[in-house]
């Protein structure tokens, strides 16, 4: 469980309530399938893989070993991973193919293949910046896997947009709180080659396109307002409190904390009022 991340789990649990929005989905055992299949085997496929590649890096970062940011494995703990990665597959992936169609095949090779690209021992894309943020478009399976499943409408390429920009927001924040670790380990990232400060500049454009996105195209001003108030704490944080400090650990899991509750909030008001799609 803690190699799946459950402190994370609310970025995939996004992308699958996105498409179902006000959809007379809960009593549909493939909709509770799906979101469990999102959770946990997803997750610890997509972690637990990165966990086996990265154990050097993860040995000297504090935000590893608790449920909010991962496990800390053993060598012998990883060597051993990947049979469990491919048993909870095995044991998985059928039932989704049963619920949503043979075409549940395509989106997961695609998902093994797009994290197979990234943790390639010797040449994955996580350390040739800005490369590692081209993963992030494995993220975005998660919808199709949703509109298969619930047989909802497909989203518009702009909602894909915004979930893409939402995608590389998250990774670049996880890689600001990695920056020192990495910088020890020897790992590039687009953050230990920028530097904090201009990726934390870097994120705030990001943050910036998405709160226009809402404004101009979807004429969403709630959520947008929402968004608009993040954009402004991420402005406070570069200019005034933290700038280019590192953060504590105690810090780290408030973030954690704070952008899961923000998340479940978000996820509501996007699923009552379909403003995305």
């Amino acid at each position: 469980m803690k190699v799946s991340r459950p402190g994370l789990w609310f970025a995939t649990v996004w992308l699958y309530l996105l498409p179902t929005s006000q959809m007379d989905i809960w009593h549909e055992s493939s909709f509770w399938y799906g979101l469990f299949y999102v959770c946990f085997p997803l997750n610890f496929l997509v972690y637990g893989w990165n966990d086996i590649v990265d154990y050097e890096t993860d040995a000297v970062n504090p935000r590893k070993d608790t449920f909010w940011f991962g496990a800390l494995g053993s060598p012998e703990d990883l060597r051993q991973l990947w049979k469990a990665i491919l048993l909870v597959q095995i044991l998985f992936v059928p039932p989704l193919i049963y619920f949503g169609g043979i075409r549940m095949l395509w989106l997961f090779a695609a998902f093994v293949l797009i994290n197979g690209l990234y943790n390639l021992p010797k040449h994955g894309l996580r350390s040739k910046p800005p490369l590692e943020l081209l993963c992030q478009f494995g993220y975005l399976l998660v919808a199709p896997l949703s509109i298969y499943l619930n047989q909802a409408e497909m989203l518009s390429w702009t909602t894909y947009f915004y979930l893409l920009l939402f995608a590389f927001q998250s990774h670049l924040i996880g890689e600001v709180m990695d920056i020192v670790p990495d910088r020890k380990a020897g790992r590039r990232t687009t953050a230990t080659i920028l530097g904090m400060k201009k990726t934390k500049l870097l994120i705030i454009l990001i943050v910036f396109l998405e709160v226009s996105l809402l404004y101009i195209v979807y004429d969403e001003y709630i959520f947008g307002s929402m968004l608009a108030l993040g954009l402004l704490w991420l402005l406070v944080d570069l200019f005034f409190i933290f700038k280019t400090k590192q953060y504590t650990l105690g810090q780290m899991k408030l973030f954690g904390l704070m952008s899961n509750i923000v998340a479940i909030l978000s996820m509501a008001y996007v699923w009552y009022t379909a403003c995305l799609l």
